[in-house]
């Protein structure tokens, strides 16, 4: 069973059919909580009030491909298993946390053809490896390997890296990276869109995501456009799928073997989100709340089709006409201010679409996505959520809304996308792992500890694995420390199944650094596996950092020239 109707092109079928009993749909018939709860989880028959009661009634019909999620069993042995380089044959040993390390955004050419600082790559995973460093992630970007046109794929970069990663005894978490890399925090290089698609979004501009004043934005495909031929004959959708399964096939020497994991991008940055926050150019700094970004003629569609099946017609013309522009916060407007718009029986028809629309996104990449994947042991599917921290404290959450994540303080916005995440059997990826409630600015009321532990709270419920990446590049014990507690030090059950610490970088080889990521490392990886003191994994650490110096010094130099 597909969980969503998703033959629509605008979501407006889905919307006006009626279901029978027990089905599932997305549905907005009464814009009541208990509605909007119901559309993202499961439409059960009338008596089955209480919303656990209708995911027991649905989830368990689900089919599993069974090899394909072998290694994603909530069983942490397995998990350690799967996640640990057996480079010398020895006998998997059960890890506590297994850390992979983001590559730089540039690893690869421009081209595709080749490693940017073949030398310097060399180095870094010698380096890691010594630290106990599970593997790496890297992001395959689209506009890097199709960018010659549409089917001509180029991976020449990312077999190089695969196979210099497997001589080295790591693994790899490769990321489809569907998005413009440009324009977000950290990115420091730009990678656009192949050439072939934005041509197609200069033609129709309602291929890109597009907020109330009209701007374009040209990050990530609009998913209102999912379905619809626009790309030579070709949808998005469609694209995603032959994507994967061209890197599939290139690199199949790799798969479940060195390539452990694939993170499927769904949205900007990679993320399972709407292009709320966009940095470039200035239109948004932190903490501003953003702004919806359902103007597209596409999306625009879609809410007036949701519109009317509920009877409201004059609900269909727009977002919301209160809800401020990108910097603003939410007290100063009438849609998110404490007693707003958002409460109202409109605001939860208008948040329900527009979060069902990304949850419907997310189902129908991820199909794509197993259908690719299924039959190849040994590899887990994984999928990013953004760590949006900065307003949780109000009762709107002005941020998440505007984001897509249908989370205020009288609905949780998380449990419908672990839910989805876990119908096919994927991992929940999430941000903001190291951060603290009191680094952040407590005026913007950000809570990244309890939004972590929300997520972590809802990935437990749908029972799907969670791992953990930082938000920000930080090297200090304070961060690392946070990191632990969130991830490792915890019971069994309750730990992250990976974390990825970002980013391998010249930073990362300043002596010290290294020496306290080396600490990291270890403490990560043995949580759970063996006692040891403080003191014993510094000294091991200054002994790991003692052998690498070499190494580590031709990684930093080559890495920053």
């Amino acid at each position: 069973h597909m969980a969503l109707n998703l033959t629509h092109q605008t979501g407006a079928a889905a919307i006006a059919a009626t279901p029978a009993p027990g089905t599932r749909a997305s549905v907005f018939a009464a814009a009541s909580p208990a509605a909007a709860a119901a559309a993202g989880s499961a439409v059960a028959p009338a008596q089955a009030t209480s919303l656990r009661m209708q995911t027991q009634l649905v989830e368990p019909a689900q089919p599993q491909a069974p090899e394909m999620f072998q290694a994603m069993a909530p069983d942490q042995q397995q998990q350690g298993e799967a996640a640990h380089p057996d480079a010398g044959g020895e006998e998997a040993r059960k890890v506590g946390v297994p850390v992979f390390v983001m590559m730089p955004l540039d690893t690869v050419r421009k081209d595709g053809s080749a490693l940017n600082r073949r030398k310097a790559v060399q180095a870094s995973l010698a380096a890691l490896k010594s630290a106990g460093t599970a593997g790496i992630m890297v992001d395959v970007w689209w506009g890097i390997a199709e960018s010659e046109g549409p089917g001509q794929y180029n991976f020449a970069g990312y077999i190089e890296l695969m196979e210099m990663a497997k001589k080295a005894g790591l693994k790899v978490q490769a990321v489809m990276s569907f998005h413009q890399c440009g324009g977000n925090v950290g990115d420091s290089v730009n990678i656009p869109l192949p050439k072939w698609v934005t041509e197609e979004m200069d033609k129709d501009q309602d291929l890109a995501y597009t907020d109330r004043c009209g701007r374009r934005n040209y990050e990530y495909l609009s998913l209102g456009a999912d379905t619809i031929p626009a790309l030579k004959g070709r949808t998005p959708i469609q694209c995603y799928a032959d994507f994967m399964r061209a890197f599939r096939d290139h690199l199949a020497p790799y798969m479940g073997n060195t390539i452990c994991e694939i993170q499927v991008g769904m949205g900007p940055a990679g993320e399972l989100r709407y292009p709320s926050y966009p940095e470039s150019n200035g239109t948004w700094s932190f903490p501003g709340i953003g702004e919806f970004q359902c103007y597209d003629r596409y999306m625009r569609a879609s809410l007036k089709a949701a519109a009317e099946a509920v009877g409201r017609p004059e609900w269909g013309n727009a977002g919301p006409e209160d809800s401020g522009s990108y910097n603003q916060w939410p007290e100063d407007t009438g849609f998110f201010r404490r007693e707003g718009g958002w409460n109202t029986d409109y605001g939860q028809f208008f948040m329900s679409w527009y979060s069902q629309m990304l949850i419907e996104h997310g189902e129908r990449i991820l199909s794509a996505c197993s259908s690719v994947f299924t039959g190849t042991p040994g590899v887990k599917v994984s999928v990013k959520v953004a760590g949006i921290h900065w307003h949780y404290g109000t009762r709107s959450h002005a941020p998440e809304l505007t984001a897509g994540y249908y989370n205020t303080r009288n609905h949780d916005g998380y449990l419908p996308i672990a839910r989805m995440i876990g119908r096919h059997g994927a991992v929940l990826n999430f941000t903001c792992v190291e951060m603290r409630n009191h680094e952040q600015p407590q005026d913007a009321q950000c809570m990244p500890e309890a939004l972590v532990s929300q997520v972590a709270n809802a990935a437990k419920e749908a029972g799907v694995g969670l791992a953990g990446e930082n938000a920000l590049p930080r090297y200090d014990e304070t961060a690392h420390d946070q990191v632990l507690a969130t991830a490792a030090e915890k019971a069994e059950e309750d730990r992250m199944v990976a974390f990825t610490y970002l980013r391998m970088g010249p930073d990362l080889f300043q002596p010290d650094n290294w020496r306290r990521f080396a600490a990291f490392v270890k403490r990560m990886t043995e949580t759970g596996v063996r006692d040891v003191s403080r003191e014993q994994v510094e000294r091991e650490a200054q002994g790991v950092a003692h052998a690498t110096q070499g190494v580590i010094q031709e990684a930093a130099v080559v890495c920053t020239e």
